[in-house]
């Protein structure tokens, strides 16, 4: 019966298109066994499977808040770890102010963790974090940072939205 709907605006729109197309709700085990029409005397036991979904949905997220809070507690983050670390960009704006080629620079770079761990970058993403807006500066999302300081997030393709959000590391 959980699968039913998800919440009490899924089951509503479950009950009207049964009520539209002149169906009705047959429950074939269980102790609510029966059959049951949304338009009539079965309008209460939506109502009540409604009134469920949205207590177990809002459970399921209660749940999932407080285990996202307690791992980050303890220092672990969602998502994928950089490819680029900040010590591989040091590397990378050090060799290129030496004058190296981007090209040989990422043969020397070794992705330490992840599934492509061991591998060395690829080539844009070494380019973009050199130079990340294409705007043939060395500043933006890649730049070496302390914790809590503000990185610019790229919105679109557009680097005139460059730095119109941001998030806080």
């Amino acid at each position: 019966m959980k699968r039913l709907g998800r919440d009490a605006a899924e089951l509503t729109a479950l009950a009207d298109h049964l009520t539209a197309h002149g169906l009705v709700l047959e429950m074939l085990a269980g102790p609510l066994a029966g059959i049951y029409d949304p338009a009539g005397p079965g309008r209460m036991l939506f109502a009540f499977f409604a009134a469920m979904a949205e207590t177990e949905r809002e459970a399921i997220r209660e749940a999932t808040l407080e285990g996202l809070d307690a791992a980050a507690r303890k220092g672990k983050h969602g998502g994928r770890p950089p490819v680029i670390t900040d010590d591989m960009l040091h590397t990378v704006l050090r060799r290129k102010a030496a004058g190296e080629r981007v090209e040989d620079i990422r043969t020397d770079l070794i992705i330490p963790t992840g599934r492509r761990k061991g591998e060395n970058p690829s080539l844009t993403s070494v380019i973009r974090c050199h130079d990340p807006l294409g705007d043939g500066t060395e500043s933006g999302v890649c730049q070496p940072r302390s914790a809590g300081e503000s990185v610019p997030l790229l919105t679109s393709g557009n680097p005139a939205n460059a730095g119109s959000r941001s998030k806080s590391l």
